[in-house]
């Protein structure tokens, strides 16, 4: 089946949940950015996604891109694809148009970037990683670096890459071996490997900025004497031209199970004499800076999660519509019917439509959140939308990938045979989906940041503060009179129970017995997520049912109501075996001796 683009859900979300007309009358900066041109740029997206990169996803995955001589080749399409996309201005969409880019909100931005995993998670991979570069420069790049290399950047003729693990430094960036020796132009020489490189090299662009973690000679050890650098493909002149190959270069790439046609590069610098290098902001800085790369791509990453599972989600609801098996136990249909008519299809479907319509939800007011930490005019409003936001990271980032696995999972059981089958397609997005929960940091990692930053260190103060917006949501549920929102309303509050009840469990052990409180991180954040995005849905069944009231667009908001008391029903009543693992699991977790594992 062909993708098409969820731009109504979308558009809900940002008008009703995110508050975009909020943020346009607010920032001056964003003011002609509301609904009208949301709509506008999302159609557009939609048109360009579904009609030139959608077509390309399960071509990537039968004829992967390779690596022959030092050049990798991307499947057949992805060259013409990108120029569209570049040509589009899709690569500067939220970037700052001082550097060319269209400087629009990341609450649209947001929205975008799921279109596009959609249609082809292989491809959006290299517009997500040069995002991140763009960010990490702009942050922490001299003005000379940042005239040299933005505008080509958010133009789309180079891209970015982001280079940290090494084959004995995955998560822990202390290990990273690769050194950098200051010459007395001021420029430095790399020498090391970088591997899991996603876009290290390939033929779309005609140059690739490499972002490089290095260590100076006689740094710290450790991550206080990692440095960030610069290290094009190709030299850059004076007048910004491209010069000489530099000597950074592709030794392979790897063989994966999913996203295929994202080709993941070895890189090698310096093995020529020295990879020529610029140093971004101060020495022993990198990691800093490289954090708001990762922040960046982590949230983009969480947005993968969603895209992927809308995907599956659209190709499971056609398979059932025509599949035909069985009759149905009601006997409402004489005969076989399409498979759709059967209850535990239903649940199924519903649950990958509950889910993602969760996380998007969750994933646009984080966005709303972060435009209104760095541009609101108030100075309160800007620290709480921070807090906000750094809040929501590691859900939308553990969460929605987690979930994906889940949503992908179910696709393929709804397909049934046919979807254990690499022909249908279904099995493409459950393999695609399972590097999202791994790289730019494990949920497990994701989850460790959740404990110890967003709860252990403030006594749980910040996130108990949310749970009173939370509160706020049902007292609002508890004013209707509607079977779906009292439902909503108990099984909210039920769980906001559950959460505030770990909540205090984990800031109680977080520092006088760690382990008790780590041992059940992920479910930690799997009980955070899960609630989020519950409230997200409770607060769309609120607008929802105003605008039934008012007979505005029934058949969708009738849907959203729907969607809601199911996620409340069936989703929510997890948070409660969460809770108990949480609070009462570490004992049984760490008692087993290690060798007896």
């Amino acid at each position: 089946m062909s993708y098409r683009a969820p731009v109504k859900d979308m558009i809900f979300n940002m008008q009703e949940l995110a508050g975009l007309q909020a943020l346009t009358e607010q920032i001056a900066d964003f003011a002609d950015y509301g609904i009208e041109t949301a709509q506008a740029v999302l159609d557009e997206s939609a048109k360009l996604n579904e009609n030139v990169i959608a077509p390309l996803n399960f071509e990537g995955d039968k004829a992967p891109s390779y690596w022959k001589d030092g050049q990798v080749f991307t499947t057949a399409g992805f060259k013409d694809a990108w120029r569209q996309f570049a040509e589009g201005g899709w690569q500067g969409l939220q970037h700052p148009m001082a550097y060319g880019g269209q400087g629009l909100p990341k609450t649209i931005g947001a929205a975008c970037g799921e279109i596009v995993n959609s249609a082809n998670l292989s491809f959006a991979l290299c517009p997500l990683l040069t995002d991140g570069a763009i960010e990490a420069l702009l942050l922490a790049g001299s003005d000379e670096q940042k005239a040299t290399y933005l505008p080509k950047m958010i133009e789309g003729r180079w891209t970015g890459s982001m280079n940290l693990t090494e084959p004995q430094a995955g998560s822990d960036l202390a290990l990273v071996r690769t050194r950098a020796e200051p010459q007395p132009d001021g420029s430095y020489k790399i020498f090391g490997t970088k591997i899991f490189i996603t876009y290290g090299e390939h033929d779309m662009t005609e140059n690739i900025v490499h972002l490089v973690l290095a260590r100076v000679q006689g740094a710290p050890e450790g991550v206080k004497g990692i440095s960030l650098f610069i290290v094009p493909k190709f030299m850059v002149n004076a007048d910004g031209s491209l010069g000489a190959r530099n000597d950074a270069h592709c030794v392979s790439i790897e063989h994966k199970m999913g996203i295929k046609a994202s080709p993941t590069a070895v890189l090698q610098f310096g093995d020529h004499g020295g990879a020529i290098g610029y140093l971004v902001g101060e020495e022993n800085r990198g990691l800093e800076y490289m954090f708001v790369m990762m922040n960046a791509a982590r949230f983009g990453v969480g947005v993968q999660g969603i895209a992927v599972a809308e995907r599956a989600y659209q190709k499971a609801v056609a398979y059932a519509r025509d599949r035909v098996q069985s009759r149905p136990v009601d006997g409402s249909v004489t005969g076989a019917a399409a498979i759709i008519h059967h209850p535990d299809v239903r649940r199924m479907l519903m649950t990958m439509r509950a889910l993602t319509e969760g996380c998007r939800a969750m994933s646009l007011v984080a966005a709303a959140a972060y435009d209104a930490s760095h541009h609101h005019p108030d100075a309160e409003t800007r620290k709480q939308s921070q807090t906000f936001y750094e809040f929501l990271v590691p859900l939308v980032k553990g969460y929605s990938t987690e979930m994906s696995l889940e949503v992908t999972d179910l696709g393929v059981q709804v397909h049934g045979g046919m979807g254990f089958i690499e022909e249908t397609g279904a099995a493409q997005y459950y393999r695609d989906a399972k590097i999202l929960t791994i790289y730019e940091g494990t949920t497990a990692i994701q989850s460790n940041d959740l404990v110890g930053r967003k709860t252990v260190r403030d006594g749980g103060q910040t996130i108990r503060a949310i749970a009173k917006q939370i509160e706020t949501t049902e007292a609002e549920l508890a004013k209707r009179s509607s079977a779906a929102a009292q439902s909503v309303k108990k099984q909210l509050a039920a769980s906001r129970a559950d959460f505030l009840a770990a909540v205090d469990f984990v800031a109680a052990q977080g520092k006088g017995n760690p382990n008790a409180a780590y041992a059940g991180s992920v479910p930690y954040l799997m009980l955070a997520g899960n609630l989020v995005a519950g409230w997200q849905l409770a607060r769309a069944l609120l607008v929802a049912e105003d605008k039934i009231a008012a007979g505005d667009d029934v058949p969708f908001m009738s849907a959203k109501v729907t969607t809601a008391r199911f996620y409340a029903e069936h989703i929510l009543p997890r948070t409660g075996s969460l809770r108990e693992a949480i609070v009462g699991g570490s004992e049984s977790l760490l008692a087993m001796p290690l060798d007896a594992f």
